[in-house]
């Protein structure tokens, strides 16, 4: 999403949930920011850390990178659509975007190795296809791809596979093909302008999370059960209840969000996904800097929590701050100029009115 539109333009929902994602995130990329080396210690997973992993296999561990995707998806359709409207070439443009994010990502791996965004500029280019497709059709490749990718894992998690089929079969159930899925959907969200029409679609909506909640629940119970058994496959099963859960996710923090006080409220955490770019970078760095104060030799479960939870609060403080001053994050303002140039702009192409337009 573009960083310089005027705050009362922005869709005040999507900085909050962006900014709930990237705390979600950090209780997975937490432990990445210690390299694992040989002989490093295993954390305890037993008694209260378990619990505390299987919870977050179970709510958190796939879901919230997907939300992430998923907004990047609206992004590129706000940005594209706005970019036409302007008279700029939109494709060409976000494909400029996407190159300029793609040397932040490499350059950020460098420091972290988990960092999704380089992996993100590369699948983002897989939108641009779809930019002037139909709705109808949008939906048709997403219900295509989700259902090869449920197939896959059913298939992974009830056969197993072996040799050339264990190879396809991991190549389409990565966490790539889930990154597009979400990408794609979000795009068909913002295209099909349902983000804005939120109360008008409230009974549909309902629908949608009285269908999702039992297969959440279920889907839960089987990862507990899994996490209990040290299930061979439960990667996968992970994998299975992913789509369902961020569906009701999504729908319900969507539903919340419609309301004023609920809005006032997560304004702060508003602040955070306003500068979601520089808030997960700089995450890798206050992580790090976390970890060794505390002469962590392994981070558990418990110390993930606590950690992820102290780099959001200060996340919150310094972005509610920042924007008192500035209109977009540090990180945001290079990511634009990479995009526009020096002058931060595009030029508009005027057409001039003639007897025959």
């Amino acid at each position: 999403m573009n960083p310089s539109i005027p705050q009362k333009q922005r869709i005040i929902s999507l900085d909050s949930i962006r900014g709930l994602a990237l705390f979600g995130i950090m209780f997975i990329n937490v432990r990445g920011y210690m390299l694992i080396m040989e002989g490093t210690l295993i954390p305890d997973y037993s008694g209260v850390s378990g619990v505390i992993e299987t919870l977050i296999a179970m709510f958190v561990e796939k879901k919230f990178f997907s939300i992430f995707s998923f907004l990047f998806g609206v992004g590129f359709y706000i940005f594209a659509s706005r970019a036409e409207k302007r008279g700029d070439r939109p494709r060409w443009r976000f494909t400029r975007r996407l190159i300029a994010l793609f040397v932040i990502g490499i350059i950020h791996v460098l420091f972290f190795w988990g960092s999704i965004l380089a992996i993100y500029a590369v699948v983002g280019l897989l939108l641009l296809p779809f930019y002037r497709a139909q709705v109808a059709t949008i939906s048709k490749w997403i219900g295509g791809i989700i259902g090869i990718y449920l197939l896959s894992l059913l298939t992974k998690i009830t056969f197993g596979g072996a040799g050339a089929l264990t190879e396809v079969l991991e190549f389409i159930i990565s966490d790539v093909t889930l990154i597009f899925i979400m990408f794609l959907a979000g795009f068909l969200a913002a295209k099909a302008d349902w983000i804005r029409r939120i109360i008008d679609l409230r009974k549909k909506i309902k629908w949608i999370q009285m269908s999702m909640l039992p297969i959440c629940i279920g889907c839960s119970i089987w990862i507990w059960v899994a996490f209990q058994s040290s299930a061979e496959n439960f990667p996968q099963i992970i994998a299975l209840g992913t789509i369902p859960m961020v569906i009701l996710y999504l729908t319900t923090m969507f539903t919340v969000l419609e309301n004023e006080k609920v809005q006032h409220f997560f304004m702060p955490i508003s602040r955070v996904g306003q500068m979601a770019l520089t808030n997960y970078v700089a995450q890798s760095f206050i992580g790090l800097a976390i970890i060794s104060f505390m002469n962590l030799e392994v981070v558990s479960p418990i110390h993930a929590v606590i950690i992820s939870t102290l780099i959001f609060v200060l996340q919150v403080m310094y972005s509610t701050v920042w924007f008192k001053f500035f209109k977009m994050g540090p990180l945001e303002r290079v990511w634009r100029f990479m995009t526009y140039g020096r002058n931060g702009r595009v030029r508009i192409n005027t057409v001039i009115p003639t007897k025959d337009n």
